[in-house]
């Protein structure tokens, strides 16, 4: 299928997606939508990096609260249109990925991932000690009640996050069918190879560090009008770099299936927690989830359903032989 009809099939399906939820009538629907919408690009944008190069990214929260605190400063100096701070937030969260890959992508393994997880906690420090964004205080963003035409403002930052995330999920596809995704797979597979066989490897790592974090920072960059107060502790919670890491591996990491399945399925039983139960339960479900599917499902869902595509045909050659070989059969 072409870019542009995949394209077009999504925006049909986000333009159903959108009626249907008009329709409801209960904007809590939009509530809800949007953070799951939002692990959608989390789980899309870590992918990027975790499953097609295999570097496990714990920085997730750090990324995505550099979108969140770009539209914080830029809201102090002067308040800008959410269309025009996707890609400012883009721009620094890029440029901080570019820079934490230069950095650390010399690391393999878990001493990556733990030096992602020391760039979120530099990041928050940071942050609480910068009193121009509010610091440990916190910070509050006033939006309108309504957006012509629209309506209510939930549903235009809806449909903002429902747009960003068709744009993160064309990326990946484009990514996984090109040349760079081919790279990809062979860090995947196997760096020292890839290097003796003249791939230009740590090229590769640093752009899908930069696509994603651009990416993570993009999903940031509405949440303040979302939340209204925003601190460091809504961005930098743990919910954010756990769900981008369960989301695909629950989904599967080898395609740009996986997180979109992954978040769907597991943002919306939070959702469905939170409002039944406590939003408290959530990474229980996350943790509870996560390792039923590491004891039946290693490679996630799509790993599944990619298992029984492959042994079905064997089934049926195997009963078609066994027919043949019947008395009185015609093979």
């Amino acid at each position: 299928m072409r870019t542009p009809l995949f394209v077009l099939i999504w925006l049909v399906i986000g333009g159903v997606l959108f009626a249907v939820s008009v329709a409801l009538g209960n904007d809590y629907v939009f509530f809800a939508g949007y953070v799951v919408l939002q692990y959608v690009v989390l789980g899309t944008a870590w992918n990027i990096l975790g499953g097609y190069c295999g570097y496990v990214n714990f920085g997730s929260a750090a990324f995505f609260a550099l979108g969140a605190y770009s539209t914080v400063a830029i809201y102090k100096f002067y308040p800008l249109p959410i269309p025009l701070l996707l890609p400012i937030s883009a721009v620094v969260s890029g440029v901080v990925g570019f820079g934490m890959g230069y950095l650390t992508l010399r690391l393999r393994g878990a001493f990556f991932a733990i030096a992602t997880l020391a760039l979120a906690v530099v990041l928050e420090t940071l942050v609480v000690n910068w009193d121009y964004v509010g610091g440990s205080r916190g910070a509050y963003i006033i939006r309108p009640e309504e957006i012509e035409p629209i309506g209510n403002y939930i549903r235009y930052l809806f449909l903002i996050m429902l747009l960003l995330a068709i744009g993160a999920i064309t990326v990946a596809r484009l990514i996984e069918r090109s040349r760079l995704g081919y790279g990809f797979a062979t860090i995947r597979d196997d760096e020292l190879a890839a290097e003796a066989s003249g791939v230009p490897t740590l090229r590769l790592k640093l752009t899908a560090t930069t696509i994603s974090g651009a990416l993570m920072g993009m999903a940031g960059a509405p949440f303040p009008y979302y939340i209204g107060y925003l601190q460091p502790s809504s961005t930098f919670g743990l919910d954010y770099a756990v769900n981008s890491i369960a989301m695909p591996l629950i989904g599967g990491t080898t395609s740009w299936v996986g997180p979109l399945i992954g978040a769907l399925l597991l943002g919306s039983m939070q959702q469905i927690a939170t409002v039944t139960i406590s939003s408290a339960v959530n990474l229980l479900i996350v943790g509870c989830v996560l390792v039923a599917f590491v004891i039946v499902a290693p490679n996630g869902i799509i790993g599944l359903f990619h298992t029984y595509l492959q042994r079905k045909p064997d089934d049926f050659v195997g009963r078609r032989r066994l027919d043949a070989d019947l008395p009185g059969s015609v093979p």
